[in-house]
């Protein structure tokens, strides 16, 4: 299988972070997530236990949120995975 890319950045308002995010979650929960954008487009599968990290950072009036989800395709994983991350 050949390597595929996507990369979308842009400067977006609360709102429209919000509804990609819910689009995400859902399709997350569907087991697959269709990105596109300007003629770039992949088909994303996730399934099994995933790897999640979530990074925060604040420096010099400046703070930073990334969240990194990745699984290799066609695998199961076993187990419960580690305890639930808590957002307030």
């Amino acid at each position: 299988m050949s390597d595929e890319k996507f990369l979308f950045d842009s400067l977006q308002d609360n709102d429209t972070i919000t509804a990609f995010l819910t689009s995400l979650t859902e399709g997350f929960r569907k087991g697959a997530i269709a990105l596109s954008t300007n003629g770039a487009a992949i088909d994303l599968h996730p399934s099994g236990l995933l790897n999640f990290t979530v990074k925060a950072k604040k420096k010099a009036g400046h703070t930073k949120l990334s969240i990194t989800v990745s699984w290799r395709d066609g695998e199961t994983q076993e187990g419960q995975g580690d305890p639930p991350l808590q957002v307030r």
